[in-house]
């Protein structure tokens, strides 16, 4: 469930990265940028669970 990334945000992102940036750090950029869009996609289709279920579901405390 990929979102279609804009060439022109591809570039923004990586004008923000410091000279000295790797590969692996772009890539991990993108996996994060890619996890906040998909939560909040989730979040806006009401596919989200209150922490208290689920923290009871796994005997956490509140």
């Amino acid at each position: 469930m990929s979102t279609m990334m804009e060439k022109e945000e591809a570039h923004r992102l990586i004008d923000r990265m410091p000279p000295n940036a790797t590969w692996e750090d772009l890539m991990r950029e993108i996996y994060v940028r890619e996890a906040i869009e998909r939560g909040l996609a989730d979040s806006e289709a009401g596919r989200t669970k209150d922490v208290k279920v689920v923290r009871a579901k796994y005997g956490l405390p509140e």
